[in-house]
């Protein structure tokens, strides 16, 4: 079974890609969403709207996306295992790991917004929606320069 995730060691890296991309696009569009959703009038059509569109961006692509991200990451590691004596994947997983705090956080406020109990400001969402575009700058250049 070993040789197998060998053989195909650069599939998983391939598909890890895959899902940091998928993961990263509904990071970078739900707060986008909240945004727009602020504005909107609890019970208006347009507010379901976006609670449909909040809740199935969730639900069908950031979890899943997440959760390959970890898995396939995670199978990478366990098979190229000194990896983790070097700094820079120490550096990655700390981001990706606050990464994942705040895709809880979006993933909370899916549900405030479903429950229409929202209190927080267009400004915020706008601002909460910076926070993935920072992670995801460290983390290419962590990975791809390799600076420690």
């Amino acid at each position: 079974m070993q040789d197998f995730f060998v053989e195909y060691y650069l599939w998983f890296k391939a598909f890890h890609l895959i899902a940091v991309i998928a993961w990263m696009a509904g990071m970078l569009y739900l707060p986008r969403l909240f945004v727009y959703h602020v504005s909107a009038e609890n019970g208006s059509d347009k507010s379901e709207t976006f609670k449909v569109m909040e809740r199935k961006l969730l639900k069908f692509i950031m979890n899943p996306a997440m959760i390959a991200v970890w898995v396939l990451g995670g199978i990478m590691i366990t098979l190229d295992p000194q990896m983790l004596s070097q700094g820079w994947l120490h550096a990655k997983l700390l981001l990706v790991f606050l990464l994942s705090g705040v895709h809880g956080v979006l993933a909370k406020n899916v549900k405030v917004f479903a429950a229409d109990n929202n209190q927080k400001s267009e400004k915020y969402f706008r601002i909460l929606n910076e926070v993935p575009t920072v992670f995801m700058i460290l983390i290419v250049i962590i990975v791809i320069v390799r600076p420690f």
